[in-house]
């Protein structure tokens, strides 16, 4: 998978991509990102990518012209699946389509700033708009970061245990249950038997139980009606 992130400040990506799982993904050749700054595609001495709103109003707009000769430029040289845009008004980002991207080819995410983007590129050259929660960054580049990282890691081969990304928070709707390690006994504060038992179905069952009894308690919204 390639991901192209288009960006006006392309050094806030740097350290997301440089290590832990993003990183190996991209020494295993599973996964690979480019980022291109903006600018590159802006008008005049200093590479003007935004302007005043029409109707006025505060705050400035990013341009149609850099935008879709950045995007138009990268899909002259192959095809995607996808062109996201990083937008506070876009659909909650959540792990469903973390799960839809992964299983898709290439593709571009535009990080917005300022007021937003020109309404004609979202309406003709954008496929999927998403937040990643009901507040407001200064740009794109962070949500980028974070859809990368939950599309990248789904990727076959990333994780050392793949097994480990199908029993993740939101897979089926219910958050995680908790979770222990050695030692069984921390200042009297012990590991739950079954946990120790060697009983697979009993420790399934009890997982299944941890694991609705606490979506019940922190996000009863996840489990519907």
């Amino acid at each position: 998978m390639r991901i192209d992130i288009i960006t006006v400040l392309p050094e806030l990506l740097e350290g997301p991509f440089a290590h832990s799982i993003l990183k190996r993904a991209e020494d295993k050749g599973l996964a690979e990102v480019h980022v291109h700054q903006l600018r590159d595609f802006g008008a005049g001495k200093h590479q003007q990518v935004d302007d005043y709103q029409y109707g006025g109003g505060a705050g400035m707009v990013m341009q149609c012209e850099p935008l879709v000769a950045c995007i138009e430029a990268l899909q002259k040289e192959r095809t995607y699946d996808a062109v996201l845009y990083m937008t506070p008004d876009g659909k909650r980002f959540n792990q469903q389509d973390a799960n839809a991207l992964s299983l898709m080819g290439d593709m571009i995410i535009i990080c917005g700033h300022y007021k937003g983007i020109d309404q004609r590129v979202r309406d003709h050259w954008i496929t999927h708009e998403y937040s990643i929660g009901d507040y407001v960054l200064s740009g794109g580049e962070l949500a980028a970061a974070v859809i990368s990282d939950a599309v990248i890691r789904l990727l076959p081969g990333v994780l050392n245990n793949e097994t480990s990304a199908l029993t993740d928070s939101f897979q089926d709707n219910l958050l995680a249950p908790p979770v222990y390690t050695r030692p069984e006994d921390f200042r009297g504060y012990m590991v739950p038997e079954v946990l120790l038992s060697g009983n697979t179905k009993a420790i399934d069952l009890w997982r299944e139980e941890q694991a609705y009894q606490r979506t019940k308690t922190r996000r009863p919204d996840l489990l519907g009606d």
